[in-house]
């Protein structure tokens, strides 16, 4: 009866007139600002990253210090990013390509078939993973991963090569187990759980209605996944990817602890690469000319752009799949 009566009084009382007049203008005022604040911050750290890197980048050229393949501040002062850039791209794209399957099967499992005692226990330590810092993957790539696929896969696949197919050995590289292939393994593991979160959450907000109607018509368990489930569930799916693609292009560290760190093109499958947030890690304390430091920041710049891209073109994509979805 006091609840009621309190719920009456507050809707008899009356606003004040400056409320009335000023209020929703003021929380538009407001809720713009913020909004515009983020697009100034983004425009802010792209242009202060120009600015800083524009010594080197005008020296080199603007193409010319992208896809330039000499990276030399010690004696010839010439700066070249695309063996990074290339890096990145590789060790980024590779990661996502092996870290995609594993994550949609665990979310699967968990949303789908596991009990509900095992699949808390799967998903809270694939939540885990996430939390881990990338120094410790990296620890963990240094004294355990890269022993193991250089005993177990690079040195048998090296041997064989050497006599069967020599001319794959130029491909191969040196299997001293600190390269591209362990880069991509170390991060491929760390961006599991952004994709797995997202792709259970999208698989676990699949209607209920949908599954009894597709179960109703004959289906079964494999049908309704493959016909009913992952195409609702697509958006939240692509959208971890793409999450996940995104914390790999900037990841540093752990990638700069296993990957070697050789300033020439990744052409070799085992042998060293290295990707631009480790180059600015490992080389922004040793920049003693300008030039080199500008370098630095010209790197940081262009893998803002990329960054920048990538995340372009997956919104434009997932708003297409949007349309798709609600046309289908």
């Amino acid at each position: 009866m006091q609840q009621a009566s309190t719920q009456s009084a507050l809707i008899k009382r009356k606003t004040s007139a400056i409320y009335r007049v000023l209020g929703d203008r003021i929380f538009l005022a407001v809720v713009l600002l913020l909004a515009l604040s983020l697009i100034a911050l983004t425009l802010g750290l792209g242009y202060f990253l120009y600015l800083g890197g524009s010594q080197t980048i005008n020296k080199e050229g603007f193409f010319g210090f992208l896809t330039g393949t000499t990276w030399d501040p010690a004696l010839r002062l010439e700066f070249g990013i695309w063996p990074y850039v290339v890096g990145t791209l590789i060790t980024s794209l590779a990661a996502l390509v092996l870290s995609v399957p594993v994550a949609l099967a665990a979310a699967i499992f968990t949303a789908e078939y596991a009990p509900r005692w095992l699949a808390g226990i799967i998903n809270y330590l694939v939540d885990l993973m996430a939390a881990v810092p990338s120094v410790v993957y990296g620890i963990w790539g240094i004294f355990v991963l890269a022993p193991f696929l250089r005993e177990a896969f690079y040195l048998p696949v090296f041997l064989w090569a050497s006599e069967n197919a020599p001319w794959l050995v130029r491909y191969l590289g040196n299997p001293a187990g600190y390269g591209l292939f362990t880069g991509i393994v170390v991060l491929s593991s760390m961006i599991i759980p952004f994709t797995a979160a997202l792709s259970r959450d999208a698989i676990s907000l699949v209607p209920v209605a949908q599954r009894e109607g597709a179960y109703a018509l004959g289906a079964t368990r494999w049908e309704v996944m493959q016909m009913v489930i992952l195409p609702y569930a697509r958006g939240g799916i692509f959208a971890g990817a793409m999450l996940a693609l995104g914390r790999a292009l900037g990841e540093t560290m752990a990638i700069a602890m296993v990957i070697g760190n050789g300033n020439i093109l990744p052409y070799t499958l085992f042998g060293p690469a290295s990707t631009m947030p480790a180059v600015i890690a490992l080389e922004l304390k040793e920049a003693v000319e300008d030039l080199h430091y500008s370098a630095i920041i010209g790197v940081g710049f262009f893998l803002f752009l990329i960054a920048f891209i990538v995340n372009a073109t997956a919104s434009y994509l997932l708003n297409k799949l949007k349309v798709s979805e609600q046309r289908f």
